[in-house]
């Protein structure tokens, strides 16, 4: 396992019971023995490790819960449940000092009520109706960003968006750690791929910043034979390779500088701590070819990417690595690139000059070698598939100078129409929501960029509740969009998020 194959299983969530010390020493015990139950069943269906605190009855526990959670790494968020009613004035404090992400699960300890036996002492025993209106209160009163989530934990529903909740907490907390290497620069005079890296590093936490490409190239040309011979070897087990690229064929040498790429490359990445990187194929220094096989595994483990210096979406590939970690599925950089516009039947075709994740197909990909007319290097190698046909995501995320903007589109990738012999790349090709044209009129006037992540694992709830954390914008295009309507939310939020971030 890569040392950035996300583990979700590394990961805490703390959950938080309140009520208050007037109902006596045998109401708390109760509380806490139905809190604790409610804890563990809600814990045996998440990814992440929920751990139960005592009961805050007070202002003061209430406040170290909160530091202790802030100063402790493993803790990537918080979940608060008033159990009865806990006055809202004693949260204030821990609520306004609390920096991890918060759910609000509005829930109880009993699915069904004792109708012929139910009593006042039932009743002030089980008010979470009560007091979860009183906590919600003083959220909306602090404007705390948070996701509320409500039913009883037996409910799938209920896990499943708690589980969403989750795995977007764990991409937000990779993001807050997360060193983002760029080799050279981005694409020149390109315009999307422009943005603020200090902006970035205080919205998202991301570290951007750039190492020339011949560090990598020394990398690349110190790696060990040995290791070159053992990844060639790993190649031909796990793919369909060209018989002109397998030993004793015409073109083996080339796969071996492929896999010299990945060599070095994976030793720069995992020797500095990067969990995401960029390259451009207008500076390859002395590479021989521009990293293509290299970059579709190491995305396919959960490393980040951006083509042509984007970091941008290296942070998006890599937050939806994490999201999505054990989930069937996985995430890469995708670029809309030409459309089928047959009537009633649009579609999309989405690849990149060679670096798509083959986590986004369950089929054995075929290693190749063919000309790349840009860059200016010897032919590169690369994997060939299509994208499994399902529900997916592409996300964008755009720079418009007082804010960052995501734009997610929910697509469904559809099987190939016809063989694509010619197009000897990683591509999928979808349908998008609500329909192509409105699809596509809403991207462009969102101003969403062309290179995007494609999220085949979660959907884009957990972009939802992701952005929520981090306080971005997000704007939805989906089945219920209308064109009018998506134009009046940009025109509202233009307004709303200028007036959020104050002066």
């Amino acid at each position: 396992m890569s040392s950035t194959t996300p583990d979700l299983s590394a990961h805490q969530v703390w959950f938080l019971t309140g009520s208050q010390g007037l109902y006596g020493e045998e109401t708390l015990r109760q509380v806490a023995e139905q809190s604790t139950r409610i804890a563990e069943e809600l814990g045996a269906g998440l990814p992440v490790e929920l751990v139960w605190k005592s009961v805050l009855t007070d202002s003061e526990a209430i406040r170290r819960a909160a530091l202790d959670a802030n100063a402790d790494d493993r803790v990537i968020g918080v979940i608060a449940w008033m159990h009865t009613f806990s006055p809202a004035k004693m949260w204030i404090t821990g609520l306004d000092i609390l920096r991890k992400p918060l759910l609000h699960l509005h829930t109880q300890a009993n699915v069904e009520l004792p109708w012929s036996s139910i009593d006042f002492d039932f009743m002030n025993l089980n008010q979470a109706a009560h007091g979860d209106r009183e906590f919600g209160y003083i959220q909306a009163r602090l404007g705390i960003p948070r996701k509320t989530v409500v039913g009883h934990v037996s409910d799938p529903r209920v896990i499943g968006d708690v589980d969403t909740w989750a795995r977007a907490a764990a991409g937000f907390a990779a993001s807050r750690s997360l060193k983002l290497a760029r080799f050279g620069d981005n694409m020149r005079y390109v315009a999307v791929t422009e943005g603020d890296k200090t902006e970035a590093e205080l919205r998202f936490g991301v570290q951007v910043n750039t190492w020339g490409v011949n560090e990598l190239a020394e990398a690349v040309a110190s790696s060990a034979d040995s290791e070159v011979d053992s990844l060639v070897a790993e190649y031909e087990d796990l793919y369909d390779v060209a018989p002109e690229l397998r030993r004793g064929g015409d073109r083996h040498e080339s796969l071996r500088d492929g896999a010299r790429i990945e060599v070095g490359l994976r030793a720069f990445l995992e020797e500095g701590g990067f969990g995401a990187f960029t390259t451009s194929f207008e500076d390859l220094g002395s590479l021989k070819q521009l990293p293509g096989l290299a970059v579709q595994r190491l995305m396919a483990e959960g490393y980040g990417f951006g083509a042509e210096g984007d970091w941008k979406t290296a942070i998006l590939v890599r937050v939806a690595n994490v999201m999505g970690a054990g989930l069937p599925g996985g995430a890469s950089l995708m670029e809309d690139y030409t459309y089928h516009l047959e009537p009633g039947n649009e579609l999309i075709l989405g690849a990149h000059m060679l670096e798509v994740s083959p986590s986004l197909t369950t089929s054995r990909p075929r290693l190749e070698v063919h000309p790349l007319g840009i860059g200016g290097k010897e032919d590169p190698v690369r994997l060939v598939f299509t994208a499994d046909p399902g529900p997916a995501v592409v996300v964008a995320m755009s720079d418009l100078r007082d804010r960052f903007r995501l734009v997610a589109n929910v697509v469904e990738n559809v099987a190939l129409p016809e063989p694509m012999p010619k197009l000897p790349v990683g591509h999928a090709v979808w349908k998008p929501a609500p329909d192509f044209a409105t699809s596509a009129a809403a991207w462009l006037t969102a101003g969403a960029a062309h290179h995007t992540v494609m999220s085949t694992a979660v959907g884009v709830d957990a972009f939802r509740d992701f952005a929520e954390m981090a306080e971005t914008e997000l704007l939805v295009i989906d089945e219920d969009t209308t064109l009018n309507g998506f134009r009046d939310t940009v025109r509202w939020n233009s307004a709303y998020h200028r007036l959020a971030r104050g002066i």
